[in-house]
Formats: structure tokens, sequence, C-alpha cells
């Protein structure tokens, strides 16, 4: 059992917890939390944590109830460190620490494989830097039937602890890349015959009334600047989403989900 801070393992995963250059070096990131673990591709997990506390708690379990169904042999598969609980309560991000942490490997994806998929549907992200919007977009995408997510390199960090709570486990099932040039993207995303529509305050056409039962891209800009203006106006077209009383535009998570599952009603409704 790790019972000191100045353990070299200990101190890395902090690094990883709270640096996204450590992580990107690694190419790693944490997650936190049973479900969190239980949810993790075994073939992608690279070290688990468990604090003394929890493994207790286990074993007076024997693994039993819902919640740690498959558990203990996930755990005998992946293997594991014992921590005593004042360390992994320096480990963890979280205030209430659940007691198991896991290392992941950074998944990979490329562009010109999601483009072969059939039908797409894509969310293209400009400067999101709210961790929480971030990670409802990739929840919320994942439960209406997306391709994947395009960002710019100048997203908020994918990988920050924040992020991954928020995506409650679909980091692990919806594809994702950082583009650095995201007009190369529109270019490829034409070129594939996929109709890109900014959701912008300039919009003449309400969301609803589009279809976007072909192939199809929205993009979505910064939560208090918008979509640049270059980007919005590579678009195919502008759409707009219905305002009432003195609010201007919504949340970027919002506004996302809106779209998103309008063409999931119209895909599949």
């Amino acid at each position: 059992m790790i019972t000191s801070m100045s353990n070299p393992r200990i101190k890395q995963v902090i690094q990883w917890q709270t640096k996204a250059k450590e992580r990107r070096k690694d190419r790693v990131f944490i997650v936190e939390g049973t479900k969190m673990y239980q949810e993790a591709p075994e073939a992608a997990v690279r070290e688990v944590y468990v604090s003394q506390g929890y493994l207790e708690r286990l074993k007076k379990s024997d693994g039993a109830g819902h919640e740690n169904e498959g558990l203990v042999d996930k755990l005998a598969n992946t293997g594991y460190e014992a921590v005593a609980d004042e360390v992994f309560a320096k480990m963890s991000d979280t205030q209430t620490p659940q007691g198991i942490l896991a290392v992941m490997e950074q998944p990979e994806y490329e562009l010109n494989l999601l483009l072969t998929m059939d039908n797409p549907l894509f969310i293209v992200l400009e400067n999101i830097q709210d961790p929480g919007n971030l990670g409802t977009i990739l929840r919320t995408g994942e439960g209406a039937g997306i391709t994947g997510v395009i960002m710019s390199d100048n997203t908020v960090d994918i990988f920050n602890p924040k992020v991954i709570r928020s995506t409650m486990g679909s980091i692990f099932r919806v594809p994702f890349l950082y583009e650095a040039d995201l007009l190369k993207v529109m270019e490829r995303f034409h070129e594939a015959g996929i109709e890109t529509y900014a959701a912008h305050l300039q919009g003449k056409v309400y969301y609803d009334n589009c279809s976007f039962r072909e192939p199809t891209a929205f993009l979505i800009g910064n939560e208090g600047k918008g979509l640049t203006e270059e980007l919005a106006r590579a678009a195919s077209s502008y759409l707009k989403i219905p305002m009432e009383g003195m609010v201007e535009s919504l949340n970027a998570g919002v506004a996302a989900a809106l779209l998103m599952y309008e063409a999931h009603r119209q895909r599949f409704g």
C-alpha cells in the first residue's frame, strides 16, 4: 500500500490531474469513480489506484450489489495499487473522492475515417472554454447519435478532469479530435457533401425549419463571442433558435443539444 505523498507515482498522477501539458506529453487522462472505471475500456487502462477505505467497503460487500457488478473481476484484470485514504484524497480532483481512480490512454481518431461513416452528424466547436459545456455537449451528442465532435485548438482541454466528469462516460464512446484549421475542415465537409449550419444571431431561418436528414455539421462558437466571422462565413447556412424576452443567446451546451436532437428527431422520429 502506498502511504506517502512523496511516492513518485502519486506525484505523477497529481501532475496528470492538474496539468494539461503533462497529459498531452504522456498521452493519458484520469477518470474517477466506480461508474467511470467500470465503463472504461480495459485495453486503455494503464494504472488503477484504490483507496484503503474503498477496498474495505468492497470486501464487506463481497463485491455484491448492482454498483459493484463485475467490479472485482475488472480490478483483477487491470490490477490496482492500494493507497492510504489521506494520500488518495490528495490524488483526487473531487472534494469527496469515491475511492477509485484510473489512468487511461488517450484515444485517437482520424477525420478521414469519420467522414466515411454513413450519413454523418458532426458538432464543430470553436473556442469553447467552459469544461462543463464541453462535457455536456459530448454526453448529449452520444444520446443524439452524433458521429463526432471537431474542436478548434483553443477549445478547452477535453481531458480536463471537469470535462471528463461531465461526460459521464461518453468520453469513451464519442469520437473527437482537435483541428488547427477549422476552415480546412469545412472544405473537407463540403467536398464530402456535408451541409454545415452556423448557429448565428444573423440567422433568418429557425432551426426546426431546416432539414438535417442528410449529412450535417453544426457550428457552435465561444460562450461569449460566438463564432468568428471567418468560420461563420464558411458555413453553408445560418440558422437561429427562437428567443423571447430580453434573451439574446443560449448557453452553448443548450444550443448544441437543441440542434443535435432536432437532427435526431428528423432522422429517427
